[in-house]
Order: C-alpha cells, then structure tokens, then sequence
C-alpha cells in the first residue's frame, strides 16, 4: 500500500459582532420567534437599496491586520447568484474579485515539528443566508430569514494544512485573534464560527494535488477534527481499490461518523458572478488603516509570550488561559485584585475550569463580577478564610455571583482570630487524648498529625492551620 499525505484548506466562516445586520439596521441578535428580525432590504424585496454596515468594513480591517494580511484600499461587492429558498434574493451578496484582505497568515504548530505559516488567500465579507427548518410532523419545510444579511467574515486559507490536528489549531488560532479583537463572539454552539473543509490525499513525494472533496458548515473543533480524518481515509480507499475521486460536496454527520454526497462541487463560473450594482465601491485610505492598527488589542501570542516572561508561567498554562478572552478577562482582572499572577493562574486553572467543566458552562457565558474571584483569594492569603471555605466562597460566586465578604459573614465562615480562643480548644484536645501525646513524645511522628486533625475538628475548622500548628507545638514542648 502506497504512502499518502493531506492536503487541507478550510473556509472559516465568522458571523461579527455589530449590532445590525451589513445592509439594514436589522437586529443580528441571536435567536427570536422566526421571521421577525427581517425587513424588505434583508428579505429581498424589490426596488430596495441596501447600505453598508461600516463596523464590518472596520471589523474586516481588524481582522486583516491581525492576521498579517493586505488590506484591499480599493474593494468592492459582488453578487453570487444561486437560487435557494434560504436566500430569497437568489443571489448572496459578497466579495469575489477584489476581497478586503489578501495574502496573510497564521503561525500554528507543524505536525512534523517546529513552527509552520498557514497562508490566508483572503478575507472577504458577505452576508449570510436564512435557516432551513425540517418540520418532519408535517412533512415539510420551513425558512427563517431571521439569519439573513447578517455579516459575516469568510477566512479563506491555502492548502497548508497537513493534518486534522493542524486544522483545529488553525480555527482555535482563528477564534483567539477574532475574539481578542472583538470581531465575533465565536460561538461555535451558535453557529457564528464554522468551517467549510476542503480535503485531498496525494502520494508523499507527489507535486500533483489530488481531487478535493468539500464538507460544509462543521461548528465543532471535534467535528473538524474526525471529519478530516474520515474523508482522507476514505479517499485513500477509493484510490487503493483502483476508483477515482469525485469533486463534490459531502455533508457530514457527526453523530453518526461519516459524510455523504450533497451535490457536485461548484467552480466561481458556476454562480455567474457579477459587479454588484447596488453597491458602490469601498476606498480605505492610509490613515483609517493606520488608526485601526493602532486600536488593536495586545493579541494571543503576544500576551502569551508576556504571560511567560512575566509572569513565569508554563507555555501550556498560558495557552490554556488565552485559548478564550473571557478567561483572559477573569485571569488579568484577578491579578489585579491580588497582585499574584501564579495564585490567580492557579485559580483560573483550576477552581474556576472545574466548575465550567462540572455545570458544562462556556466561558463565554460566566455570569460574575471579574474581581469577586481575586477578593477570594484575597481573603485566605490573609487567613481570613480556610481554603475549603474559599473554594465554597467561589462556587456560590460563580452560580450566584454573591459578594464574598458578604457570603462569607452571612455563613459564619471566617477563621477565628483570638489566639486565646484557639489555645484553651487546644488545651481541652491534649487532655483528652493523653494517648496520643505520650506517642508523641515517644517519638511517633504521626500522632501529631492525629491531634492536629483533632484540633481543627474541635474548632470546626475555623481557626488558620498554621495557627493551629504552631500553639499544638509549644504546648507539647
């Protein structure tokens, strides 16, 4: 059996976070009864004018710079024409001859080691189409057009990618930059980040690309992930057993493992692009391209680096942390609370992670105060608190966003701090476990252990361990 490799592309495709839609002043928010964020100018209706949304001209710009692309000082619009009842327009609205942003890239992790660039052929914008509803009670189906003219951001990359780890790095990379610049919220589970993929397989060594298949709208990084390692399997197969490739269009179906044609892969002549008439062209000059370049945040791999440098975490750990802004949001308002990046780093990847884990919450959708989680901290630093008290002070933050003190003084959870106090319980423990001191000063290292644990049974757990530790040993000499 021959020896084969990748070949990968991916189109990503981001829904940006304006609060209208690129042509009308129609809400984008998610959601909705069907067909009630519409208007004549998204629903198609004639003799309507559309006009140009300039937040997602100014978001493309963002989104170019930050993936080290051209801008396109001279672009324009195109029409795109097909007919389908989720586009009652029969034509999408994008950019095919002159796209905003050209020639870009990504740096992610090469599978063969080292460092790699994934080349961005272009970014442009276009406006997406409605949702088709499969009502299989009555055998039919419905359209919302709530989703159509809503911007988007399609992220056309060459064939760089060489494995289906690659792939999701690729899009993980993609999701970081657009959220840190504020683009698009990226939520996958939304559908404002997917990923049409574009795969082939050819001999090692081979110069000559093989025929590639195409699978639409995949929105998770799992769903990339094995829909790339079926197809390239697939193809091989066919290829082995003396068969040919077909370009075509595959849906795949994620619950079930595996692809199945839709339709034969289109080519640019085929939707007979055009000028789009309605539209006048868009003239970016030097200086709006130099004022958004100097409004850009500090991106991923920058503030990673700085996490390292500064703050002398791990490589993984900073990764973890950037792999979302909201994280980043909690983990640098944390810092600034407490002054202690490793204990908030601790926090954030730990406490906080396993209670987004447990209540399978997004980052995205937190739901507290950015400091409540530093004055947490905070408070057992200066043993104000047991770290069991702290863990239940934060996880009333996150499900209820309470106020720690408060929570805190309401549930009697504060460490005591009369050291009298603490040493009269002490005394009453040594008396009743006289056993276990004579052990003790026999030398029998584990029966201090014991009348510690006795102690802080005896105070309830309210006293500072350090505290208890450090009266247990003088008064046993």
């Amino acid at each position: 059996m021959a020896e084969y490799e990748l070949v990968c592309g991916l189109e990503v495709h981001t829904e940006l976070s304006t609060k209208t839609k690129i042509f009308c002043s129609c809400t984008t928010e998610f959601g909705g009864e069907p067909n009630t964020h519409v208007c004549e100018i998204c629903s198609g209706m004639p003799g309507t004018l559309p006009v140009v949304n300039e937040k997602v001209v100014e978001y493309a710009i963002r989104t170019g710079l930050a993936t080290n692309c051209e801008i396109t000082q001279y672009n324009k619009f195109d029409r795109k024409n097909y007919f389908y009842p989720d586009l009652p327009k029969a034509y999408q609205v994008s950019q095919l001859y002159l796209p905003i942003c050209q020639n870009g890239y990504v740096e992610i992790h090469s599978s063969k080691g080292g460092m790699k660039k994934v080349r961005i052929k272009e970014i442009h914008m276009e406006e997406d189409a409605g949702k088709l509803v499969h009502d299989a009670y009555s055998d039919c189906t419905l359209v919302d057009y709530n989703r159509c003219g809503v911007p988007l951001l399609e992220i056309v990359s060459e064939p760089d990618i060489e494995s289906a780890d690659e792939a999701v790095e690729y899009v993980e990379k993609l999701r970081e930059i657009l959220q840190f610049i504020g683009a698009s919220d990226c939520k996958m589970q939304e559908g404002s980040l997917r990923a049409d993929v574009n795969v082939s397989v050819k001999p090692v060594g081979s110069n000559e690309l093989g025929t590639r298949t195409e699978m639409k709208n995949i929105n998770t990084f799992k769903g990339i992930h094995r829909a790339i390692e079926h197809e390239s399997a697939r193809q091989i197969d066919l290829i082995e057993d003396g068969k040919k490739v077909v370009q075509e269009t595959r849906r795949w179906d994620d619950s079930k493992g595996y692809s199945y044609a839709m339709r034969s892969k289109e080519d640019a002549q085929d939707y007979k692009y055009f000028p789009e008439p309605d539209i006048p062209p868009i003239s970016i000059s030097d200086e709006t391209i130099s004022l958004i370049k100097l409004s850009l945040p500090e991106l991923p791999d920058v503030k990673k680096q700085r996490y390292i440098n500064e703050y002398g975490l791990s490589e993984k750990d900073t990764a973890n942390i950037c792999s979302s802004v909201y994280l980043v949001r909690i983990f640098e308002k944390t810092i600034e609370v407490t002054n202690d990046p490793k204990e908030s780093a601790k926090w954030v990847l730990g406490e906080l992670m396993k209670l987004l884990n447990d209540t399978s919450t997004l980052p995205e959708n937190m739901n507290f105060r950015a400091e409540s989680l530093g004055e947490v901290i905070n408070l057992l630093k200066a043993g104000k608190i047991s770290r069991d008290s702290a863990k239940k002070t934060f996880k009333a933050v996150f499900e209820e966003d309470v106020n720690p003190q408060e929570y805190i003084d309401k549930n009697n959870m504060g460490l005591m701090s009369d050291t009298s106090a603490i040493k009269t319980a002490i005394e009453e423990v040594l008396a009743n476990n006289e056993k276990a001191v004579n052990e003790y000063k026999d030398g029998k290292d584990a029966s201090f252990n014991f009348l510690i644990g006795q102690s802080m049974r005896a105070l309830r757990g309210k006293a500072p361990a350090s505290e208890v530790t450090k009266i247990l040993k003088e008064l046993l000499g």
